[in-house]
């Protein structure tokens, strides 16, 4: 037992190694493009390169403007013509310049390949492109007609990723030849330079992103999945059920909501590393809660038009609002992109699975360039680097919290084998020896399922004794709470939601519903004064609700 332990260990190691030759490589090859006008964005530029070991003279300052939309003279002028120039120059980009320009001003080139990496743009570059009618010619390539793709407007990302592609038209978009493409030809590969943007709502957002990613690969990626199924469109709703799969797939156990819109603001959403769902304006539910965080690494995905509009903002769209509240990686559009032509976030899934770092994984899943699509994220970062197996032999360097959702994960492995009684038992070893309360209602609710009420209270006792808990956590004693009372201890259920009520910063509606529920728990219990007291203060909130409408 133990000789194989230190075999997996080792050879756990032996990967971590080669995977870090391989990141440096990559690091070596990573150009970083910052605005030399945005103080924040050279200190992101240089944070960035220390982090990742990127050389100091792959960061290309340039003098941009310091808004987020442009338009196409001042995109060639300050961003593209420099920095082909600086990178052809440099040999980044092999091609032999001409003294011709297309309609767009830009300089025509015949190029033959690139050496580069990655290009990572931080805060402060412009972020979308507006259209111009006058720039507006027939496609001669072979692309759609239809009216809608005639336009020029495009995310500066998208744009930047043909920078070694030869003349194209700016009208419509290209396919991108790494598209579903599981070997990519190297022909391919120098066709197209793999672009990513650093960037959220506040400079320490950005830092954060960083810091969350490289914690993210040094523990793997910890936490619960979630998916929204439920879109307008049956293509969007396939792809969210096959996420929903892949999370179930990976002992992830998600959390899915099928029902019409988001999850509810009281939707169960602790320590979530994965989400995905589409399809409303903004974020909502509980992303709004006060105080809520994503998970150290988070990939985190909303499909909906305009979602990256503005990253600049912590409420409008949802790639803003989403790093503003911890995640690492996200995907989204700078104008309307129309669904068959964004990210596929099945796709960015799977490769993301298999090991792919995010740069890869994202362009894999990417039909389109030349169009509206931005990353938001670390294209080195490597979610799946270290697997469940190397973080459950390695869950003592961890935190508890950290370690109660790797054991979640490795209970759910243990059921899906058939192993049930093994995944009890696992979870009553956690518990006992790092009581936290994810695995006190993971274990609750397994005895209730073998009929042991006394042993789901007994695994809950703690559980009324907490008065304050961070709001990704609030749902999650609430389920303790409805667990106390299927279990027959009605008063204890009754002061979990005691405790919940008393909470500060919690939104009326939510509070109503859980005053509703401590009546119904009150009076099974007796206690008919506390009762009458949570139904007034009920009836007050609703009462307020009204007048503000």
């Amino acid at each position: 037992m133990l000789n194989g332990v230190r075999r997996l260990l080792f050879m756990f190691m032996l990967c971590l190694a080669v995977a870090a030759r391989l990141s440096a490589g990559l690091a070596d090859n990573l150009i970083i493009l910052a605005n030399s006008q945005d103080g924040d964005s050279m200190r992101i530029a240089r944070y960035y390169a220390e982090k990742r070991g990127v050389p100091e003279a792959n960061i290309i300052a340039l003098p941009m403007p310091t808004v987020e939309t442009i338009n196409w003279r001042d995109f060639v002028i300050t961003i593209w013509q420099p920095l082909q120039d600086e990178l052809m120059q440099r040999g980044a980009i092999d091609a032999i310049p001409f003294k011709l320009f297309d309609d767009a001003g830009r300089r025509k080139i015949a190029a033959s390949g690139h050496n580069i990496s990655y290009l990572v743009i931080c805060r402060g570059v412009p972020l979308r492109i507006n259209h111009q009618a006058e720039l507006l010619t027939p496609a001669s390539d072979g692309r759609e007609e239809r009216a809608e793709l005639r336009t020029n407007r495009a995310s500066v990302d998208a744009e930047l990723s043909l920078l070694a592609y030869g003349p194209y038209n700016i009208n419509g978009f290209v396919t991108n030849p790494l598209f579903r493409a599981q070997e990519p030809s190297l022909l391919a590969e120098q066709l197209i330079v793999k672009v990513s943007r650093l960037d959220g709502p506040q400079y320490e957002d950005v830092i954060g992103l960083i810091n969350g990613t490289l914690e993210a690969e040094k523990n793997g990626l910890i936490g619960r999945g979630y998916v929204d199924v439920r879109g307008p469109h049956r293509q969007g709703n396939q792809w969210m059920e096959l996420i929903a799969t892949k999370l179930q797939d990976l002992y992830f156990g998600p959390e899915v909501n099928r029902e019409s819109g988001t999850f509810p603001t009281g939707a169960r959403f602790d320590l979530p590393a994965l989400y995905f769902g589409w399809y409303a304006t903004k974020a909502n539910g509980p992303f709004l809660l006060p105080g809520f965080r994503f998970a150290p690494g988070a990939i985190a995905v909303h499909i909906h038009s305009f979602s990256a509009a503005t990253l600049r903002s912590d409420s409008s769209g949802w790639c803003g609002p989403l790093i503003a509240r911890g995640a690492a990686v996200t995907t989204g559009a700078v104008f309307e992109p129309y669904l068959q032509f964004m990210h596929y976030p099945h796709l960015m899934l799977e490769a993301l699975a298999k090991g792919k770092n995010v740069g890869d994984a994202a362009y894999y899943a990417l039909p389109s360039l030349s169009w509206q699509n931005v990353l938001v994220g670390d294209p080195l970062y490597q979610p799946f680097l270290r697997g469940l197996d190397e973080q459950w032999v390695q869950r003592a360097q961890l935190s508890p919290r950290q370690r109660s959702y790797v054991a979640l994960r490795e209970m759910q492995r243990l059921s899906e084998a058939g192993l049930h009684d093994e995944a009890l038992a696992l979870v009553r070893e956690e518990q006992a020896a790092h009581p936290s309360l994810v695995m006190g209602v993971e274990l609750a609710g397994k005895l209730l399922e073998r009929e042991d009420a006394p042993g789901a209270v007994e695994a809950l006792g703690f559980a009324s004794h907490l008065k304050q808990v961070p709001a990704n956590d609030w749902a999650l004693l609430q389920s303790a709470g409805d667990l106390l009372e299927t279990a027959g201890d009605e008063a204890a259920a009754m002061r979990v939601y005691a405790n919940l009520i008393d909470l500060r910063g919690v939104p009326d509606k939510l509070r109503v519903d859980w005053l509703r529920r401590g009546v119904r728990l009150a009076s099974a219990s007796g206690d008919l004064k506390q009762a009458m007291a949570w139904e007034q203060e009920a009836n007050r909130l609703i009462a307020n609700t009204e007048t503000k409408k």
